[in-house]
This record gives C-alpha cells, structure tokens and sequence, in this order.
C-alpha cells in the first residue's frame, strides 16, 4: 500500500472521509477495551513542538486503546530543542513508529516530517487544523443525527466567527467546497485568510465573507469560534481585544442562528472573550462532544492511514 499522509482537509476524497467518520462511529459505540489488539506490536510517535492537552491526550489514549505503543514527544525532551534537522529526525522515527503525529508552526516544518516514510498526521500547524475540522464535522452530523436528521453536513450553514485568519478558518475553508456546505466567515477587516485560499474556495460558491458577527450567524446551523489570539500571539492579544470588541459569541449572537443551530469552540476557551459562558455551558453547546470525538476520529484516522480494517 502506498504510504497516505493526513496533512490537509483534501488528503482524503470525500468518500474517503466519510469511510473514516463511519468507522468513528462504531468505535465510539464500541467497549474501550474492544480493540485493543488492531495495532499491537506497532508504534505511533506523538511529536509536539507546541503546548498541547487534547491533542496529546486524544492521541496517546487513542493509540493505546488500539494496542500501539504511544511515544510522546517534546522538543525540550528532544534532539530537535538543539537543532537537529526535521528530515533527521522524521527518518529515525521512521525506524522505529509506524506513523507520526507532528504539531507545530509552519507547513514548511510539516513538510520535511513528511519526508518520514509512515505516514504523518498533521496535529496542528500555522495554517491548518485538518483532525479537529475532521472531528467536528463528526461532531455536527452526529448532533444532526441525535435530533433525527441523518442527512449530513451537505448543504448545511456554517459560520466561523471571530478570527479566520486563524488555523481553525482556514481548514474550514478547505473543508466547505469537500463536503459540501456552506462557510460563512465572520471576521473584521484584516483577520481573513490569505486571499489565494478565499478566492479558492469562493470559486466553488461554497463560502461567504461578512465583517459583522450577527449577520455571519443568520440562518446558521452550525456556529464556531476559537480564540482571537492563538498561540505563538500572545504579544498581539491587547490588540487583538480591541479588533475584536463587540464580537462575542452570545445570545444576541445566537438568536440569529437557526433555531436549532449548535455552537463549537476546539478550546481552549478564553470565556467573556470570543465566547461568554452562558453560550459555552448552554443547551446549544457541543463543545465537550467535540473535545471527547477527537479520540475516537483520531483512532478510525490513524486505522485508514496504516490500512487496517474492522472485522
């Protein structure tokens, strides 16, 4: 089989994602315990350059669950905190892992992992966030289905409000034109994505532009921020507060989703900032069904990527 790597939203066709969240589905449903013989005798590195809760823990516990042995690391606990190269390190892990988990800054970085001859999983970059889309994308249908509609994302609304220059926007852009629905990107002048990627996926009439919070919420079925000032911004955060005064996820936001829509945030959540907690703890929110579905989106990815299948 030749070696896939999860980098972006379009490594996979659509049907391939969608094999991928039905496979997320059964183990989800399934014992812990249950298959904890699918990957054993394998290895999966987890290598974090970034400060990481649910990315390492949805990995490691995933990995263990599926019988691998997890290997988590850091780049103080590494040979990379004193310059060795990507492509060095991506080749020795190459020897010992059968798949490599990588969370840093840029594409760049990303790409020499790749050069690693497993498969390798883009666990957050500078520019993408393509499992955590993946696992909210399961998030919304499952959400869909639990109310009785099992017809998917297609053609659903979704709007992204807050700072679609961030990771997050951006894989949701990618995503819109794949799986079909409609983005809405919400953001003041200034905090889109880069203009290549917009024009894209516009090409495809799949997404929309507004810089007005309430107008980007209309008719939504779906409604997600993230954080104005993500990592690695910590310097801008002042700034960003005052870019975005008066673009706070809350009722008055809300009420112009649909009367169903359902609210997301990937955490970790800044409260009384992006989102206030009334919306975040509300009936509307999924947000904690989020956090728990990147374990189980993660293990039926990590399965499609080494080739393994259910019985």
């Amino acid at each position: 089989m030749a070696k896939r790597d999860y980098l972006k939203m379009t490594d996979m066709t659509l049907a391939e994602a969608h094999r991928v969240l039905r496979l997320a589905t059964r183990l989800k449903e399934e014992p812990k315990g249950r298959r904890a013989t699918l990957l054993a005798g394998r290895s999966v590195a987890v290598v974090l350059e970034k400060a990481s809760t649910r990315t390492r823990v949805s990995f490691e516990v995933g990995i263990a669950q599926l019988g691998a042995h997890p290997v988590v690391l850091s780049t103080q606990g590494s040979q990379l905190a004193r310059g060795e190269p990507i492509r060095d390190t991506a080749r020795v892990l190459a020897r010992y892992c059968d798949a490599i988990a990588f969370r840093t800054s840029t594409t760049a970085r990303l790409l020499e992992m790749a050069q690693a001859s497993v498969p390798v999983i883009n666990a957050l970059s500078d520019d993408g966030h393509p499992v955590q889309v993946l696992s909210d994308i399961f998030t919304i249908e499952e959400a869909l289905a639990a109310a009785g509609d099992r017809s998917g994302i297609a053609g659903r609304r979704v709007a992204f409000i807050g700072d679609c220059s961030s990771n997050m926007a951006r894989s949701w852009l990618e995503a819109a034109p794949l799986f079909g629905f409609h983005l809405v990107l919400a953001a003041p002048k200034g905090y889109m994505p880069p203009a290549d990627e917009v024009e894209r996926a516009r090409a495809t009439g799949h997404v929309t532009l507004t810089s007005d919070p309430r107008e980007g919420a209309a008719g939504a079925d779906v409604v997600n921020t993230d954080v104005w000032a993500s990592m690695g911004q910590e310097g801008e955060a002042e700034r960003r507060r005052a870019a975005f005064a008066g673009w706070t996820v809350n009722a008055g936001v809300m009420q112009k989703a649909a009367p169903h829509a359902v609210v997301l945030h990937c955490l970790p959540a800044h409260r009384g900032e992006e989102i206030d907690d009334e919306t975040l703890e509300g009936p509307r929110s999924r947000v904690w069904d989020q956090a728990e579905n990147r374990l189980h989106v993660q293990k039926a990815l990590m399965l499609w990527l080494l080739g393994v299948e259910l019985a």
